[in-house]
């Protein structure tokens, strides 16, 4: 059995893949490495079902357990919030809550805009540039490095570490950026130990060291809390950016609209992120007895993968799924995930996304792509939907 997942065309279109294996049935099973099938679900509410079934468990570490996996990725990306269950999964996530909240966000929205603006001002109109690497990667990179307290010195680093990350294919590069992601933040928290500031990860160190009298986070949690909250802070931002600017730039009646009215941009938001998901598929999910989901029978200690991309363009749940619709009312998507590992951060990205995008569409009028759609490059991961490079015209 062949594993559509890996075709080349896949990375570049997952839509028409997507579409026809949920055609054949919402839940499948699907080739996966070291000869293990996994169940790939596609259907939109048996996506929402699956995000919320705690009889799927997110700890990796206890499924792998004795295991021989041939990878050498450092504890802080393998052990890492996401890849835990309640009870540590929600200690850990009450600690970082606060710094994502409406009202955080809406504090660092005038920074948001700030960088945005400077970004763009860099830009020259008639002559070409690349949006994701001179906005699109930039610009969540800073918000994120400056909630954390990253030096500015530093953030092109991150960048290239969080690339090699999600390089399908080539877990050397993957489990090499492991170690290097987690050294350098093992390193930031030795120094704001030292010299603390008002960062999200001095307030880290402080529930660390136990200055409310309890110690409520071990130092590996600290480091890899640091290494997941860095990643994750920007990857899926950068993705809506670049994915949202691509869906608007294909379709010129609803760019013009927003153009006249940019007060609509923020509402877009949630559309661009049905059509085009920053998260292709959600990471691994493991059955801890046997389930039946979308009438499909999973085996116990069997590894699902939930698609937030393939869920949100269900027909059943989303008409004419596969086109741009800035009226249709796109709540209820799945782009952030469901349940109580839905992405912490998602009112931050859409804050990035909008301000980006209501900027972009403001200032340069005659903003279009500046080669043909079909040439663009995307991410070559299955888990990030992306491209690697957005030329335009401004």
């Amino acid at each position: 059995m062949s594993n559509p997942l890996q075709d080349p065309e896949f990375f570049r279109n997952p839509y028409p893949t997507y579409a026809a294996l949920r055609s054949a049935s919402p839940v499948r099973e699907v080739p996966g490495g070291g000869g293990r099938s996994s169940y790939l679900v596609t259907g939109y509410a048996e996506a929402r079902e699956a995000f919320t079934d705690p009889r799927l468990s997110k700890d990796a570490a206890a499924f792998f357990a004795g295991e021989d996996t041939g990878r050498n990725l450092h504890p802080a990306v393998s052990r890492s919030m996401l890849a835990t269950d309640p009870p540590r999964h929600t200690r850990l996530r009450s600690l970082v809550t606060k710094a994502f909240t409406p009202g955080a966000v809406a504090r660092l929205r005038p920074y948001i805009a700030g960088v945005t603006d400077a970004l763009l001002d860099q830009w020259v109109p008639g002559e070409p540039t690349d949006a994701v690497a001179t906005l699109a990667g930039p610009l969540p990179v800073a918000v994120i490095c400056r909630l954390l307290g990253v030096p500015d010195a530093d953030h092109a680093a991150v960048r290239t570490w969080s690339d090699e990350l999600f390089a399908a294919g080539r877990p050397e590069r993957i489990d090499a950026a492991s170690h290097a992601v987690a050294g350098y933040l093992a390193d930031l928290v030795a120094a704001k130990r030292r010299t603390p500031d008002d960062s999200l990860l001095s307030d880290l160190i402080r529930a660390r060291d136990g200055e409310d009298g309890e110690d409520r986070l071990g130092e590996d949690e600290l480091v890899s809390l640091a290494v997941l909250l860095l990643v994750a802070g920007h990857e899926t931002t950068t993705n809506l950016i670049g994915n949202g600017l691509v869906a608007l730039l294909r379709a010129p009646e609803s760019l013009h609209r927003l153009r006249e009215d940019p007060d609509l941009v923020e509402a877009a938001v949630d559309e661009l992120l049905r059509l085009d998901s920053p998260v292709g598929i959600a990471t691994f999910r493991f059955t801890t007895e046997t389930i039946r989901l979308g009438g499909t029978e999973i085996p116990a200690r069997s590894p699902v993968l939930i698609a937030p991309g393939a869920a949100n363009r269900d027909p059943a749940r989303f008409p004419e799924p596969d086109r741009l619709d800035l009226d249709r009312g796109a709540g209820g998507h799945l782009a952030f995930g469901h349940g109580i590992h839905r992405c912490l951060g998602a009112p931050l990205a859409r804050a990035e996304g909008g301000i980006a995008l209501r900027a972009l569409v403001t200032r340069f009028p005659r903003l279009r792509l500046a080669v043909p759609a079909e040439e663009l490059e995307w991410r070559h991961t299955r888990l990030m939907r992306g491209p690697v490079s957005l030329p335009v015209l401004p």
